[in-house]
């Protein structure tokens, strides 16, 4: 295992932590209003990115020769606005869910995104399911049936988190520009709808940010979020997208974690069988990985 592997399974690793502790950062800002959080998320990122941009040299040039490519693919220019709208959708779910009690459902939900990803795949790129991929699928989909019948909840924001994420990423297969970039492009199409609600907040004397250490807080949300999408996109570039799938796991498991010991979430006998449905959908999703590992081998 050569030293670039080992920096991409380290980058890889650091941003599904990230992503996993996130809800202990969000629950720091608890005095503001989810879609206020989300509005500034979204105003600090683009800040974050454009500084970003003004300190590199090298990603600067790289940033005006993707978006030169954008205005000559208006295809591509669509499908990253749009991808930049999706993923403001899943930013206010997760936040949401975060601040009014709902880290098991999130966790539940980036436990089926893979599920979902391979199930959109299908749909859209015509790819073809292996008997693994198949049979998780479909204990995916016992699983949430389960939860709706025998809990009487239906699942709404683990599947919004699922799909929102899968759609994503079947949108940003469409634009092939460097990562860094294209998170900048995300965040600068998506500032104006921030601007106008926190606009229209301070209009109606709702707005709640302020001097309070909530506020202080979410001044660290750009750089919160840009973080795990640069580590998550340095360790793409270095490890193989079936090693990415086993990392992938950390993050809910970790909010898993969180959920029960640290926010003391209700989890019952229903909600584990639930999870126990998701979790064979997942071994068997990684068993295909696994396989598909064996037969292309590791060259770098």
């Amino acid at each position: 295992m050569n030293n670039e592997y080992k920096k991409g399974i380290f980058f890889a690793l650091g941003a599904y932590v990230l992503w996993g502790i996130l809800p202990i950062y969000w629950e720091l800002i608890h005095h503001i209003g989810a879609f206020e959080i989300l509005a500034f998320r979204i105003i600090f990122s683009a800040i974050f990115m454009i500084f970003i941009l003004i300190i590199g040299k090298n990603q600067r040039q790289a940033f005006i020769r993707d978006v030169n490519q954008l205005v000559t693919h208006p295809i591509q220019l669509v499908a990253i606005v749009v991808a930049g709208y999706v993923i403001t959708i899943n930013w206010g779910t997760f936040i949401w869910a975060v601040t009014n009690g709902h880290v098991l459902q999130s966790s539940l939900g980036y436990y089926i995104n893979p599920l979902v990803s391979i199930l959109l795949a299908l749909i859209f790129l015509k790819e073809r399911f292996n008997k693994f991929e198949w049979l998780a699928i479909l204990f995916a989909f016992i699983g949430v049936l389960y939860m709706t019948l025998k809990v009487g909840e239906f699942p709404i924001v683990s599947l919004m988190l699922a799909f929102s994420f899968g759609i994503y990423g079947l949108l940003k297969k469409v634009v092939h520009i460097d990562a860094i970039s294209s998170i900048t492009v995300e965040c600068i199409v998506t500032a104006p709808a921030g601007l106008i609600y926190v606009g229209y907040l301070w209009q109606q004397h709702q707005l709640s940010f302020g001097m309070n250490m909530s506020s202080f807080w979410l001044l660290f949300s750009g750089a919160i979020t840009a973080i795990p999408l640069i580590l998550f996109s340095a360790g793409a570039k270095h490890i193989p997208l079936s090693l990415t799938g086993f990392i992938q796991y950390v993050g809910p498991t970790i909010m898993f974690v969180l959920g029960i010991f640290l926010f003391n979430e209700p989890f019952d006998i229903n909600q584990l069988i639930t999870f126990i449905f998701i979790w064979i959908g997942i071994v068997l999703y990684s068993t295909s990985q696994y396989l598909k590992m064996k037969r292309r081998p590791i060259t770098e």
